[in-house]
């Protein structure tokens, strides 16, 4: 089916099993949730070729995995943010940027110039990855998947590293990319707040399986717990949430 992405994959992976099934838009953000161990990496994997597990992978009408074809990593149209920044030690940001452009061959897609603007990086490009800070390096490293022209891009926990600050810092560009871009991103993360704050729908995870979960109907939820909530009990949410780096 055009303009969705359709996932199922089903599998053991020592002694945790996946057994996830999933259909969403081709564009925006879907969150997926769940505790550490729920099986949100794995997915991912799963979904970039990393990881073999029966199944099938339908995005946007080009089948990637069914039961008579398994496209590789190299040829999956993927970009992956890991949670821990992976650019280059011995090459500058631009070189590591122009990796990632290399990567994309003959791909339509963002140029250098639009990337290196939407992620506020221009004053950036000279310096290696040991000058730049945690936010800084982060953000040089979805620019690289970026320029490598998915048509899926893929973010497994990519502020989870952070400190509060660089966490303040790199949450603003990655609403930008989801209010300027097309690009369907799926965001791995256990942080409840910040699927909320970015995601336009969520999946959420736990024991390898996935069940959809309605946003508004989440945000009714919660407020109806804040309204039930004593003044105090909710000074104190709110001090825990500024320490913890949470706008």
């Amino acid at each position: 089916m055009t303009g969705t992405i359709e996932g199922r994959f089903r599998g053991r992976f020592g002694g945790f099993a996946v057994d996830a099934e999933f259909t969403v838009p081709a564009t925006g953000i879907t969150g997926i949730a769940g505790a550490s161990g729920a099986g949100k990496t794995t997915l991912l994997r799963c979904i970039a070729g990393l990881e073999r597990a029966a199944g099938r992978l339908v995005v946007e009408g080009e089948v990637w995995q069914s039961d008579q074809r398994f496209l590789p990593p190299h040829r999956r149209a993927v970009g992956y943010v890991f949670q821990e920044p992976s650019l280059f030690p011995h090459l500058s940001l631009r070189a590591n940027l122009r990796y990632g452009l290399n990567r994309a061959g003959k791909r339509p897609g963002l140029a250098f110039d639009e990337v290196v603007s939407l992620l506020g990086l221009e004053t950036l490009l000279a310096r290696s990855p040991a000058k730049l800070s945690g936010g800084e390096r982060q953000r040089g490293a979805i620019g690289r998947a970026l320029l490598s022209r998915p048509r899926l891009l893929l973010m497994d926990e990519p502020t989870a590293a952070l400190d509060a600050e660089a966490k303040r810092e790199v949450l603003p560009y990655l609403e930008r990319l989801h209010l300027e871009l097309r690009l369907p991103i799926l965001y791995v993360s256990h942080d409840a707040l910040e699927i909320d704050r970015l995601a336009d729908r969520v999946l959420q995870m736990h024991d390898g399986r996935l069940t959809i979960v309605d946003p508004a109907r989440q945000r009714a939820e919660a407020e109806g717990r804040l309204d039930a909530m004593s003044p105090e009990a909710i000074r104190r949410l709110a001090a825990l949430s500024l320490r913890a780096g949470l706008d």
